[in-house]
């Protein structure tokens, strides 16, 4: 039976959390909030940027971000592009930020341009930002030129289906890399044949090579990867022919290789790795806690990994196959939950260069709903910073409440 619900005003305490970013007001037109990217700016402040909107998939996705210089007092949200209140369409959805060595700061999303493939936020051109001022102000740039796929639909005025949910990191060669889901066009590979989780998708990724110079979007040069145009795939359980793999997160090797996590319908994470900074990837793989151990559980959810300053690795997660109580692995506003945090530590000769020890309970919604959006899920597309001193792990409560908790050396112990 699930625990009765605190009062609004109170029901972002119930994870325990150790900072609040934000708690929505009653206006609707705000109550959606994740995707909650959290980055140090040139100047020094944090700056949260956040998608926002009514409640997901309404039509009303805007961007917004909000200013630290403290880490633990935030300002109010500051609107920076898509809807207005009461519009539909014109959305921006699923910004992320990319902070250049010439300290320029850009944001790249997803921008509906009123033309439809799988839905209106997942379908757009690649939009752009960018600002001069420490993410005080913001200019609107050039779309981004997207290369078609085999996956995409014939009629190139039909913008792909892709969306960024990660902050990007360097390559072995110091250059801003990130992935980015992409879902085939129903006219290529027909509807979803069970469900919303059942599209043709998989994983790819994109290079910028020269934004460290700072120059406008329009000269921006992208290297589009993996260099054979397929990305990775992960077959969907029955359906061999069906891929399902999404979200993908990167880390950096010590030996110089990008380590890739994914979320699939399998009920398990699975990874790939690259020698060659994305050109190519190993055959993904189910993720386990080590070498012949245990795979992995994930529900049809983001488990982002992050490496840290000290040499380990931290992997966010739900440590069940979406199989949670009376729900079942399509259930996902239900069995995102309870957030589990598994130290990484990299093993050089092991097959699987990242081996995790036992995973400790981050944070919990105790299975109460809230929010438009009628959700009990956790810490669904967050981002972790290290700043003056402490590791925080930002993260949406039922992408509702933006919050922040700190992840101290107990979980190292």
């Amino acid at each position: 039976m699930q625990e009765k619900s605190r009062t609004s005003a109170e029901e972002w305490m119930r994870s325990r959390p150790d900072i609040v970013v934000y708690v929505p007001s009653q206006d609707q037109y705000t109550g959606d909030n994740e995707h909650f990217l959290v980055f140090e700016t040139p100047g020094g402040d944090l700056l949260a940027l956040w998608t926002q909107s009514s409640v997901e998939g309404k039509g009303d996705n805007h961007l917004v971000t909000a200013r630290s210089t403290d880490n633990i007092g935030w300002s109010a949200p500051a609107y920076v592009a898509g809807s207005r209140q009461g519009e539909r369409g014109n959305q921006a959805s699923w910004g992320f930020p990319v902070v250049s060595r010439q300290g320029r700061i850009y944001i790249f999303f997803t921008r509906d341009v009123g033309i439809y493939d799988l839905d209106s936020q997942t379908c757009g051109t690649m939009g752009s930002l960018f600002s001069d001022d420490d993410g005080e102000t913001w200019q609107s740039g050039a779309d981004i030129p997207m290369p078609r796929t085999v996956y995409d639909h014939p009629d190139q005025s039909v913008p792909r289906n892709w969306i960024v949910w990660q902050r990007p990191i360097r390559d072995s060669r110091g250059r801003w890399m990130v992935g980015y889901t992409t879902w085939s066009s129903p006219a290529v590979s027909g509807l979803a044949p069970q469900g919303w989780y059942s599209k043709d998708s998989r994983c790819m990724f994109m290079r910028f090579d020269n934004i460290d110079d700072g120059p406008d979007p329009e000269k921006l040069r992208i290297t589009w990867l993996p260099s054979d145009n397929q990305g990775l795939e992960v077959p969907f359980p029955g359906m061999n022919e069906l891929s399902v793999a999404q979200e993908p997160s990167l880390v950096l090797l010590p030996d110089q290789r990008l380590f890739c996590v994914m979320r699939t319908y399998t009920g398990y994470i699975w990874y790939a790795v690259s020698g060659d900074d994305g050109e190519s990837w190993s055959k993904p793989a189910v993720l386990r806690n080590r070498d012949g151990g245990e795979p992995i559980k994930q529900p049809i959810a983001s488990c982002p990994v992050y490496k840290l300053e000290n040499g380990l690795y931290v992997l966010i997660f739900h440590n069940n196959d979406g199989n949670l109580g009376e729900f079942k692995p399509e259930h996902a506003l239900h069995n995102r939950r309870p957030a589990y945090l598994a130290v990484g530590e990299y093993q050089p000769e092991a097959e699987q260069p990242i081996w995790f020890r036992s995973p400790v309970m981050f944070a919990d919604t105790d299975g109460v709903t809230i929010g438009p959006k009628a959700t009990c899920e956790i810490a669904t597309y967050p981002s972790l910073t290290e700043y003056k001193g402490r590791r925080v792990l930002w993260y949406p409560d039922r992408k509702y409440f933006l919050l922040g908790k700190y992840i101290t050396e107990e979980y190292f112990d």
